[in-house]
C-alpha cells in the first residue's frame, strides 16, 4: 500500500528533506583533492546529529555509515574509508535523516578538482534526467512516465540507465511503496496522486548499465570500470507542479 501523506506528515518531511539536503550540500562542499572519504562521512554524521536527527543510513541493514560516498566507477553504496580523493575524480553522495518521524532521502555527484568534459558531462546529463522525470510527477500521471522520461533523456545523450537499483517512496521508513524505475514504457505502474512522497533518483553510467555488489555486500560498481552518476531528490506530488523537499534554503 501506497502511503499518503496529510498535511502534518508534509510539514514533517519538509523539515528532515531540508536538513538531509542541508547535509548534502556540505558534503559536496568537501568533496576536493586530499580529502577521505570517511572525512565526509564523519562531517555528514556530526551535523546531522547536531541538529537533533539521525542518520537514515548508519546501521540500515547494517550499512557502517551516515552517508553513501562512491567514486568513480562505483554507482551507488560506496563504504567510506580511508580512500584520499584524487583530482579528476567524480564523487557521488547520498544522505539521508530522519527527524521527527520521517526520513529525507537525496544524492549528488561532484566533481573533485578539474575533470574530464565526458564526466562532466556525465555529471550533467544525471542531473537534467532527474528534471526530465521531474515534468511527469504530477498527479494523474503514471509512475512509469517518470522513468521513461529519464530513460530517454539519457540514451538520447549516449549513456545508460542503470536498471538493477530503482527509486521509491519516502516518509516514515525510508525505503516505501511504490517502486520508481528509472526506465521502462510509459503509462504503467500506480497512478501518482497528491500526497505521495518519492525518492527520484537516477543512476547513469557511462557505458553499459550492468552492475555488480561487491564481497562487502553493499559496493556496487559498473561491470565495465566506467564512471557511474547518482542524482536523487525527494519530491512530493501535489495538485499541481511537484515540490522537491530536498531542499536546504532556511537552514
Amino acid at each position: 500500500m501506497i502511503p499518503i501523506k496529510n498535511e502534518r506528515e508534509i510539514d514533517a518531511m519538509r523539515q528532515a528533506c531540508k536538513l538531509t539536503a542541508a547535509a548534502r550540500a556540505l558534503a559536496g562542499r568537501m568533496v576536493r583533492p586530499g580529502v577521505t572519504t570517511r572525512q565526509i562521512d564523519k562531517a555528514v554524521h556530526d551535523f546531522i546529529v547536531s541538529h537533533g536527527a539521525k542518520p537514515s543510513f548508519l546501521h540500515y541493514g547494517g550499512f557502517p555509515a551516515s552517508a553513501c560516498i562512491s567514486v568513480n566507477e562505483t554507482v551507488i553504496h560506496g563504504i567510506p574509508d580511508h580512500r584520499v580523493l584524487r583530482e579528476g575524480d567524480i564523487v557521488s553522495v547520498d544522505v539521508g535523516a530522519y527527524y521527527k518521524g520521517f526520513h529525507g532521502d537525496c544524492a549528488a555527484t561532484y566533481a573533485c578538482g578539474e575533470i574530464s568534459p565526458q564526466a562532466r558531462k556525465l555529471i550533467d546529463v544525471t542531473k537534467q534526467s532527474f528534471f526530465e522525470g521531474l515534468k511527469f510527477a504530477k498527479q494523474g500521471c503514471r509512475i512509469s512516465d517518470i522513468g521513461h522520461a529519464v530513460q530517454t533523456y539519457v540514451e538520447a545523450n549516449g549513456f545508460s540507465v542503470v536498471r538493477s537499483f530503482i527509486g521509491h517512496g519516502v516518509g516514515a521508513q525510508l525505503h516505501e511503496e511504490p517502486e520508481v524505475p528509472n526506465f521502462g514504457k510509459p503509462g504503467r505502474g500506480p497512478r501518482l496522486i497528491r500526497g505521495m512522497t518519492i525518492a527520484i533518483e537516477p543512476m547513469v553510467t557511462e557505458g553499459t548499465y550492468e552492475v555488480r555488489v561487491l564481497k562487502d555486500r553493499w559496493t556496487t560498481v559498473t561491470c565495465d570500470g566506467k564512471l557511474a552518476a547518482h542524482y536523487e531528490n525527494t519530491v512530493l506530488i501535489t495538485d499541481g507542479e511537484p515540490e522537491i523537499l530536498t531542499v536546504a534554503e532556511g537552514l
